[in-house]
């Protein structure tokens, strides 16, 4: 089982910190004890923790899109239909 943990600021110039993310995913560790990873930007923060057992070598996340602007962090599994 993995963890995802984030958040944002809506009346804020700052998203959460980094700092505080990193304690949030500390927290819910032991859902995801394999690998983490965060992104931060001005407006959000999200992370996770990952439990390997499918994609090991390239499931990191968050993941984004080509481009950069889109930013997903999700427990589950894409299944290309076409």
């Amino acid at each position: 089982m993995c963890g995802i943990a984030g958040g944002t600021r809506f009346k804020s110039p700052n998203s959460i910190s980094n700092e505080v993310l990193i304690r949030m995913l500390g927290r819910i560790k032991h859902r995801g004890p394999d690998e983490s990873g965060i992104y931060s930007s001005p407006d959000v923060a999200i992370g996770n923790v990952r439990l390997s057992i499918i994609d090991i070598a390239t499931g990191q996340q968050p993941l984004t899109n080509s481009t950069g602007d889109i930013w997903i962090a999700f427990n589950g599994e894409i299944f290309e239909l076409y």
